[in-house]
């Protein structure tokens, strides 16, 4: 949205020389003694979990932000300004199994994860104070993830966050000019086309014009919904449908635990209505040409801007190729 991305297919051809990633590990056991996470094991801050059965939310040990932070600001002749930011994190387990992955779990499974999402949006969401709720999830080592058991994370800040304020800039303009959302109107326009990859009755994945990452995708509401708590019993359980069988695409690519970053946007909890808003979500996977070798946002990137190998049709038509049965 509103950046150019230099798209150069020709790429792909060149030798690699570059960093080989080693293998995923993979045959993780059901239960880690070792791992912070699983069911009833300290964490590292000294808790201990609960016996937990389904999903189970606690606040971040280790918390970027935190509900207590002192009131202050810092502006040196409108050059350098800092201002305090309160927040609340929070770590979300998906499953009391520490082997599983979206992709390989039961679909009833996922759909309580939905709604937990939704809980936490809602809860955090009407804290006074609270103005932003990022949900996201990191998979695998190669996007950071400390630990392999499946998980997310939950933020909730005081103020609204650059991305998704850049988004919210761009879809208020578009509502403001045409009368009409965005978001809408780009899932009429790839709804049957090219870049569409898979969808049901009330969620499309859709590899977006704009992507930067080789297999980048986008999930968007079929329906004009501005935030997770609006979705009913039914819907939820489409997304938690979509979820799976987008990220069990993704892991037969290349017949690998695909890893990725995902997250949702949507309607920031101010009090205002924010009907310029439409739900969705991202998936930004790095992986290139194979299981060992990534993309890097390196060079060019980092200092003129985004550039990706492999169109978006064709990263479209990989994805649509791949199996919607997890990975065994």
């Amino acid at each position: 949205m509103r950046e150019w991305v230099l798209v150069s297919p020709h790429r792909t051809q060149r030798p690699w020389q570059g960093q080989i990633e080693r293998p995923m590990r993979e045959r993780r056991p059901q239960y880690d003694p070792s791992c912070y996470l699983c069911p009833g094991n300290p964490r590292a801050g000294g808790h201990r979990n609960p016996a937990y059965a389904g999903t189970f939310v606690f606040d971040n040990d280790y918390a970027a932000l935190v509900p207590q932070t002192p009131t202050g600001n810092l502006n040196e002749s409108g050059l350098i300004v800092a201002n305090s930011e309160r927040g609340i994190c929070r770590v979300m387990c998906f499953s009391p199994r520490h082997d599983l992955t979206i992709s390989n779990m039961e679909l009833d499974d996922v759909a309580g994860v939905v709604e937990l999402w939704s809980d936490q949006y809602k809860e955090l969401g009407s804290i006074e104070w609270i103005n932003y709720v990022q949900i996201f999830e990191n998979r695998g080592e190669m996007m950071g993830a400390s630990n392999p058991h499946p998980h997310c994370q939950v933020w909730a800040n005081a103020t609204l966050p650059n991305y998704p304020a850049t988004e919210q800039l761009a879809l208020l303009d578009f509502a403001k000019e045409h009368g009409k959302c965005l978001l809408c109107e780009y899932l009429r326009l790839e709804q049957h086309g090219t870049r569409m990859v898979c969808a049901n009755e009330f969620f499309t994945v859709i590899v977006p014009f704009w992507a930067v990452w080789p297999f980048e995708v986008i999930v968007l509401a079929n329906e004009h919904l501005t935030a997770l708590d609006q979705l009913d019993e039914n819907a939820q359980r489409g997304l938690a449908d979509i979820l799976k069988r987008v990220t069990s695409r993704y892991d037969n690519v290349f017949s690998a635990s695909f890893p990725y970053s995902m997250g949702f946007h949507q309607r920031p909890t101010d009090g205002t209505e924010h009907s310029e808003w439409h739900l969705h979500a991202h998936f930004f996977p790095p992986l290139l040409r194979s299981a060992t070798i990534r993309k890097f946002m390196v060079g060019y990137e980092m200092l003129a801007g985004p550039q990706r190998d492999i169109t978006p049709e064709s990263a479209a038509e990989r994805l649509r190729a791949a199996s919607e049965q997890p990975l065994s």
